[in-house]
Parts: C-alpha cells; sequence; structure tokens
C-alpha cells in the first residue's frame, strides 16, 4: 500500500492520466463521430441548396417572393416540402405560364437535377412532405391492385372517376386524367394534396394505403379494354349514347338508302 501510495505521489502521475485521458477521448470521437459519407452528404445538400436558391431567384420568385414567403401572385412556400415542388415541377405545373381556374399540365423545362435543387431549397424554407422513394411507390405485392381499388373508390372517384380517367369540377376547374402520370406523381400528389385535391398525410393514409392506390391506378391505366373501345370508361352513360347516336344513326342511313332504291326500282 506504501508503494502504491508512492507512486501516485509521483511528479509523472498527472501527465501520464492526462495522456491516458485524451487517448480515451480520442477512441470515443472516432467510433461515435460522423462518418465521412454523412459529411460527403450534408456538403452535398448543402450544395444542393445553395444551386436550388439561385434556381428559384430566376423561375419562381417573380410568384413567390424572393425567400418564398408568396406574394398576392402565388401563395407561401414555407412549409410545403420537397414533395410539392417535385410534383409541381415535375409535371410541367410550374412556373406557371398564366393565372387560371387550374394550372394545367405541360412539358417540363427543368432536368431532374435542377427539379432536386429546387426541391432541397423549398425543403429548407421549413418542413414539409418529403418526396418519396421508389421503394415508398412501387409494389411487389399482387393483392395490392385490389385494396387499392377500393381504396380508390372510396376516396378518389368522385373526383376521377372509377377508372381514373378525369372528370370536371366547378368554376372551370377539373380532376386530370391519371393515365400517364407517373407512380411518384401519384404518390406525392396524395401527400401534398395540388390544387383541388385534398392532401391525404401517413396520418390519414398510410403509406402501405397510398401505395396500393398507386398500384391500382397504374394497373387501370395499362390494363387492356377486352370490349373494344372503352369510351372514356364512364360506364353504360357513354355506352347508351353511342349506341342511340352511331347506332340508330346507321339505322336511319339504311332506311333512307333502302327507301330511295326502291323508289327507283319502281320508277323503272
Amino acid at each position: 500500500m506504501k508503494k502504491l501510495s508512492a507512486r501516485r505521489r509521483h511528479p509523472l502521475a498527472a501527465l501520464v492520466v492526462l495522456l491516458f485521458a485524451l487517448a480515451a477521448t480520442g477512441g470515443l470521437y472516432a467510433a461515435f463521430a460522423p462518418a465521412e459519407k454523412a459529411q460527403a452528404d450534408s456538403s452535398s445538400q448543402s450544395l444542393a441548396i445553395e444551386q436550388g436558391k439561385k434556381l428559384f431567384a430566376v423561375g419562381c420568385s417573380s410568384c413567390h417572393g424572393l425567400n418564398g414567403q408568396g406574394t398576392s401572385d402565388g401563395p407561401s412556400l414555407v412549409g410545403v416540402g420537397s414533395a410539392a415542388v417535385d410534383f409541381q415541377v415535375g409535371t410541367g405545373r410550374m412556373p406557371a405560364q398564366q393565372p387560371g381556374a387550374q394550372v394545367p399540365v405541360k412539358k417540363n423545362i427543368y432536368p431532374q437535377d435542377q427539379i432536386d435543387q429546387l426541391a432541397a431549397y423549398v425543403a429548407s424554407l421549413g418542413p414539409g412532405p418529403v418526396a418519396p422513394t421508389k421503394d415508398q411507390y412501387t409494389s411487389s405485392d399482387p393483392n395490392d391492385v385490389a385494396a387499392g381499388g377500393e381504396l380508390f373508390r372510396t376516396n378518389c372517384s368522385q373526383c376521377h372517376n372509377f377508372a381514373g380517367k378525369g372528370g370536371a369540377l366547378t368554376d372551370g376547374k377539373y380532376a386530370p386524367a391519371l393515365d400517364s402520370t407517373s407512380p411518384k406523381h401519384i404518390y406525392e400528389a396524395m401527400q401534398t394534396g395540388p390544387q383541388n385535391m385534398p392532401a391525404f398525410p401517413d396520418s390519414v393514409m398510410p403509406e402501405k394505403q397510398k401505395r396500393q392506390i398507386v398500384a391500382f391506378v397504374r394497373h387501370t391505366a395499362e390494363a387492356p379494354s377486352p370490349g373494344g373501345m372503352d369510351l372514356g370508361s364512364l360506364g353504360p352513360v357513354t355506352e347508351g349514347l353511342f349506341g342511340w347516336i352511331f347506332g340508330l344513326g346507321v339505322l336511319i342511313a339504311v332506311a333512307i338508302w333502302v327507301a330511295a332504291h326502291t323508289t327507283k326500282a319502281k320508277k323503272s
């Protein structure tokens, strides 16, 4: 005990303890410090935000304000999230050509990397729905189509028609057809509720159900029509109208032709 006590009072004891503490601190920092990949990702995200801010100033700020705070010509973008930007810009709705009852789909003017940069900048203004990954909107379960059909008919068919062909709304507005809409954009529309559409966040409609609706819409758009022309998939209304107008029209034309040739035959 006396020897141990003497060593503790040795002049180099404090230095040894300090060196041991520094070594332990360095080891813990190396074990728990952010990886180089995470640091690189952070740097890449900062660059994307910077580039997105430049793109925003040129193409979006005239309506939405220099800081996305909104103006009399456009709403605030604080809190809309990256999903809203990816949907609106990716489908060509934004930048809008002119004001109107509803902004139509048009050819997209931004490549995907610039859309990602714009989305990163807007997302930095405030938390909001995040653009989904491929796993979120891609289904591998064959039962998802049937389940998605039930969900679609309950939540979406009132506006988009039971087959996703779209339909008219009030005051010049309309629910667009979903035939050519990509799975990612269908999912983002449910996340963000663009224009007249209500939003379906995960608290209202879980991710699995949104994926099932996407599976149903894409299956319906790609499935062949076994009866020939689908006539907008509007059911007996368009089918009956087609029958009356064209079917009855053909019968009238045949009757006129028969009557005309019968008269000629009698005269001869």
